[in-house]
This record gives C-alpha cells, structure tokens and sequence, in this order.
C-alpha cells in the first residue's frame, strides 16, 4: 500500500502566518453585479406554511393505529364530519397516515393561485407511496389559513422486498411532495407600491458595497439613498415616481461588490484556498513528497509432528519511509499575489496527492 502527501499537505500552513492579507495593497477590480443579484427587497420574501393532514389509500404501508393514537383520533373526527359513526367501532386499518405538510408562500401571491406542498409522516408509516392528502388547511405564523393542499403524494422513491426478510430502499419513502397541490386563499396584505421608504438587505454585509450600492443610485436619482449600515440600504422614491417603477429602475444598476482577502485551509485534505485579494508577505516555500509502503508477506507456520500442533499462516508485514527532500528553494517576495504563488509551486514540481 503507497500513499504520497502533497508535500507534507504543502507544508500545510504553508506558513499558514505567511499568508497574510494586506489591506494596504490594491485589489484587482471585481465584475460588476446588478443590485438586484446581490440585494434582497424589504417584504420581498416567502412565508412558510404549515398543516397537519391525513394521508389515505396507502397499500399497507400506513401507521399502526395502536401505536399512533393521533392518526385514529384524526380518522374518527374525519368520519364523523362525513356522518359516520366508528367511534363504537375496532378501527384496526393500515392504509391511513398521519401527516405535516408544509409549503412556502411566494410574495405578492393573489387568490387561487397554486403551489407546491411537501408531505411528511408523522407517526409508524412505511410509505407514502400511491396515498392522497385530503384537504388540509395550511396556517402562517399569525395562525392564519393563507392556502389548502390535497392530491396525490408523490414519493420518487423505490422499495422492494423478499419472502427472505432482504429489503432494499431507494430515496426516502415517507416523504413526499405534491405539485401543484396547494391552492392560495388568502393574500398577505403587502402593499408595496403605496410605501414611501424601502430598505435593501444586503446578502453579504459589507460596508463598501452598502456604499457603492448608494452612490449608484443617488447617481441616477440624487438623494434618493442612504446606506445605513453594511447590511441596509433605505432608498425613497423621488417625487412623482411610485415604488415600483423606481425599483424597477434601481434593481438593474451595476455596482462593483468589494469582500475580505480570506484564507481556508484544511488541514485534513491539505487543501489551501485564497481569495484573490491576499497578498503573501516573505516566505521561502520547499517541496518535497513523503511516501509510506506497507508490503504484507504471509508465511506459514508449520508445527512439528506428532505435536497436535495446528498449521496456522502468520502475517509478515514490511514498512518503509521514503521521504524526497526538497529539490528547489523558492522565494516568494513580500506583497506576491495568488497568481506569483501557483507560478512558484508549478516551478517546484508540485502535484497533486495521489
């Protein structure tokens, strides 16, 4: 067995202290991004549904009603809306489950519009496989009824299994998903278009690009932005101009996102990545590569006769450590970027592990 470490994990740290970033250095100049890319809108989000239903029609494959006592309780109070009485009776059926369904509500949704839910057991089921969802109501936070689900679950899952007791499982069986099988009732009541100050959120907080994402638009629209901190933007409509026109303009400019110099080493992979930005200070880097062979040689022991000995084979096992100095010494200046350090390691021969 051989395993070579890239470099003793390259020198791992590679003077893990060398790679410094310097904010006194110039950065090369990142690729402009529209606002809207890199920005999200104040009330411009989903909000999460949820609801807990019953699942029928399952081969089987249900949740034991002795041991799942919500999903009898479900089932009788179901029967009995439709007028019949099981209450006196011995429901002892597996073809019923107990669900949560969940689902988002996209923003600015109207009435009976619909959406995807997702279906989750709650109780012993097996699968959901060919179950429908009766109609189950879906609450916000606010404990609201915003949309209703019902249809037929969809799994996407495999099973299969023998007289043996061997059983095989692709996906996840007691989750489910059906689309479009929601349908919306209720709107959230956001209002956009009549708001007089909307804030942007910035989705990597930076204090430079709040700036420049300000600047930009007072650029177009003077004095119609202010950065408030490095995550907010609150922008105003300038006279005569609704919200929504003004956000259609403002969410198509071009702004330049700045972001730290970063360094990530993992020291399990011997893997290094650095951003653009870092700028290394003086450090000479040599690379050489450490190789270990295990080499198992079986032998036999045979005893001697007449002594009711056993023949057993023994292991024999060979180790040696074959470590490759480095064969070049590379210095690397103060303030070299990511593109001087790739240059110098390829002069050294450096490869991947193998």
């Amino acid at each position: 067995m051989r395993r070579s470490f890239f470099s003793s994990l390259l020198g791992l740290v590679l003077t893990a202290a060398a790679l410094t970033a310097s904010p006194f250095l110039g950065s090369p100049a990142w690729a402009k991004s529209r606002i809207k890319d890199i920005v999200a809108f104040e009330g411009v989000r989903d909000n999460q549904l949820i609801g807990y239903g019953i699942v029928v029609g399952l081969n089987g494959s249900g949740d034991s009603l002795r041991n799942a006592p919500m999903t009898k309780q479900s089932l009788e109070a179901m029967l009995e809306r439709q007028g019949v009485n099981v209450r006196d009776g011995n429901l002892n059926t597996k073809n019923t489950a107990a669900v949560m369904v969940t689902a988002n509500l996209p923003p600015f949704s109207a009435p009976g519009a619909k959406l995807d839910v997702n279906v989750s057991t709650l109780g012993d089921a097996k699968s959901l496989l060919g179950g429908t969802l009766l109609v189950t109501a879906l609450q916000g936070a606010d404990g609201q009824t915003y949309a209703v689900a019902q249809g037929t679950v969809q799994t996407g899952s495999v099973s299969a299994g023998g007289a043996s007791g061997s059983s095989v499982t692709k996906g996840v069986p007691t989750a489910g998903r059906i689309a479009a099988g929601g349908i919306i009732e209720r709107e959230t009541g956001f209002q956009m278009v009549n708001m007089g100050e909307l804030r942007m959120t910035l989705r990597n907080p930076d204090f430079t690009t709040s700036r420049r994402i300000a600047d930009a638009i007072n650029g177009k629209f003077p004095r119609s932005a202010q950065a408030q901190n490095p995550t907010i933007v609150a922008v105003r409509p300038p006279a005569g101009m609704d919200m929504i026109s003004f956000i259609t303009a403002v969410e198509n400019l071009e702004v330049e996102p700045d972001g730290p110099a970063k360094v990530v080493i993992d020291e399990v992979a011997g893997v290094i990545v650095m951003g653009d930005d870092v700028r290394i200070s003086q450090v000479a880097i040599a690379q050489g590569n450490l190789t270990i062979s295990v080499q198992e040689t079986p032998a036999v022991s045979q005893p001697a006769p007449f002594s009711q000995g056993q023949t057993k084979v023994v292991p024999q096992s060979a180790v040696s450590v074959d470590e490759e100095k480095g064969r070049k010494l590379l210095t690397l200046g103060g303030g070299a970027s990511l593109k001087s350090l790739i240059n110098g390691l390829n002069a050294l021969g450096v490869t991947r592990a193998t």
